[in-house]
């Protein structure tokens, strides 16, 4: 068995994989394409897809708080494509990649294998100021209000899956006031996911999913309430369940280091590019929180 490949978190590479993709991806789409008969000529742009998105993604990457600051000032984004056009018609072209950048999201966390022991949680994504929630208008209908145990936000939120090594399984976008135990997000949530799933009481499954996926070998494990009875668990388990800062470690990594949240959007579209391209770049570094052969949660820098 071939060892998985890791990748560094340079503009080239990421450029090397996110180009060789976006070819692959243009010729699958042109051949499924169905034919209207007229012959059209290409309109050749200043960037190619795999250059656009490797240039989203790198901001991820890069230091910059805001991407008109990164992609104006990044010395680095000048010297790697210097016939970069305005920000304003960047904008524009960041458009014709939003197919292609969930379709890389989900080939890269199809490579990452399910060990047996997944943690689940869910987080915050915030797309306006609770107290401009009323006046929001680029989310309205989608946004709704939510609240954790920081307190209350307007926007969205993020399920996500990871097994001990930090890898994304899977994940699930909801609006802001949709429960952590709904039943089609635990559903979607635990179709790659085998053997024993640990999460926060925000988790607790109803007996009769609950035991739905126990005959299908997923195995919830949560804290339980004060006002319910406790029960014994195994050894094992109980400590597991102590080791779940893992996936809030990764969550702290994505909204500190990745960007991932953002409050100031301008498009639903601007708001898919940047949640997919902040994952594509933490997917594709390879120092990840993760547990150690101690047990100890390791948080890469």
């Amino acid at each position: 068995m071939s060892k998985k490949k890791e990748y560094a978190m340079d503009l080239t590479t990421i450029f090397y994989h996110s180009d060789n993709f976006c070819n692959l991806f243009e010729k699958e789409f042109e051949i499924k394409l169905l034919s209207t008969g007229i012959v059209r000529t290409k309109k050749e742009f200043c960037l190619t897809p795999g250059e656009v998105m490797a240039i989203v993604v790198y901001y991820h990457r890069s230091g910059y708080k805001t991407f008109k600051d990164y992609y104006t000032r990044s010395h680095e984004l000048e010297s790697g494509f210097p016939t970069k056009p305005s920000y304003n018609r960047f904008i524009e072209l960041q458009q014709k990649i939003v197919i292609p950048l969930q379709m890389f999201f989900h080939l890269l966390i199809m490579q990452n294998n399910c060990t047996g022991t997944s943690f689940l949680d869910s987080f915050p994504l915030p797309v306006s100021h609770i107290k401009r929630a009323s006046s929001h208008k680029t989310f309205k209908g989608l946004a709704r209000k939510g609240k954790t145990s920081t307190g209350w936000f307007y926007g969205f939120k993020i399920h996500v899956a990871i097994n001990q090594k930090g890898e994304i399984l899977d994940f699930f976008i909801t609006a802001g006031n949709i429960a952590d135990n709904n039943e089609v997000v635990i559903r979607s949530m635990t179709k790659r996911l085998q053997g024993k799933v640990f999460g926060d009481r925000g988790y607790l499954l109803k007996p009769k999913l609950f035991r739905e996926l126990y005959q299908k070998g997923v195995h919830m494990i949560t804290k339980i309430r004060k006002n319910m009875v406790n029960k014994l668990m195994p050894l094992a388990d109980k400590l597991m369940l102590r080791k779940r800062g893992l996936i809030e470690s990764v969550g702290a990594v994505l909204k500190e280091d990745y960007n991932i949240q953002h409050s100031r959007y301008r498009s639903p579209i601007t708001f898919v590019i940047n949640v997919f391209s902040s994952l594509i770049a933490y997917c594709l570094n390879p120092k990840k929180p993760s547990i150690s052969k101690k047990d100890r949660i390791l948080v890469a820098s």
